[in-house]
């Protein structure tokens, strides 16, 4: 059953919320020195809005993104309870963090279409 137009709508908004206010949080109320430089790309809200994957840039080697996930997960309960205070919320999502490649993997298109130009010429 298709879902109705109102409450594909008030997810969006939860989750541009939820994006917004996580990204606060990490930038300046973490004191985990395992967390880098981040930035919070998107998130993304299940169905029922009981589960959120939040999609995170990190700056630096892979080696720095897992450092970073690793702190980001152990955070999860107090990032929740920050939500729940913030934006009044009966019952926050579960956040899963995951690791944004997306811009990864733009450079390395790039590159490629980059050499095929050069090898044209």
């Amino acid at each position: 059953m298709p879902e109705k137009r109102g409450q594909q709508h008030h997810r969006e908004r939860l989750s541009e919320a939820l994006r917004e206010e996580i990204e606060t949080i990490l930038e300046g109320e973490l004191g985990d020195p395992r967390i880098g430089l981040v930035n919070v790309s998107e998130v993304q809200l299940a169905p029922d809005s009981r589960s959120a994957r939040v999609f995170v840039a990190v700056q630096g080697d892979d080696a720095e993104a897992d450092l970073t996930l690793e702190g980001l997960a152990a955070a999860r309960g107090f990032i929740r309870r920050e939500l729940a205070e913030r934006l009044h919320l009966r019952r926050p999502p579960e956040l899963f963090f995951q690791a944004d490649r997306s811009r990864q993997y733009q450079e390395r298109i790039d590159e490629l279409l980059s050499r095929t130009k050069k090898k044209t010429k």
